[in-house]
């Protein structure tokens, strides 16, 4: 129980400062980096959490199902859209991986 507590807080935290801040960084991602920071320097016992996070990382499939019927029910906008899906899934893929090679090859080249 202390593990959800500590999952829990860290989330609530992360959401209170989203909002905080107008919603510029997501509440979600906020407390993840709040738990990695409270297990890093031990705030959090690792292994109180742990059976937490396995079971929430198993039944995550189920999570996703909302947002599969979503699509299914959607199904026609999409198809009317697919050009413009297809073009920004690839612009955004090509635009990331070249940016991932320009941040490494910039950092490749100041720890020389």
């Amino acid at each position: 129980m202390q593990g959800l507590f500590c999952i829990l807080i860290c989330w609530v935290v992360g959401n209170a400062v989203s909002y905080l801040i107008d919603g510029y960084v997501s509440g979600n991602i906020i407390g993840m980096l709040l738990m990695f920071i409270c297990l890093k320097f031990k705030v959090f016992n690792p292994e109180a959490v742990r059976p937490v996070a396995k079971f929430l990382l198993g039944t995550m499939a189920l999570f996703f199902v909302p947002f599969g019927v979503g699509l299914m029910v959607s199904y026609r906008e999409i198809l009317d859209n697919t050009a413009a899906i297809v073009v920004a899934t690839v612009v955004s893929t090509i635009a990331v991986i070249v940016g991932a090679g320009w941040v490494f090859q910039l950092l490749n080249r100041s720890k020389r």
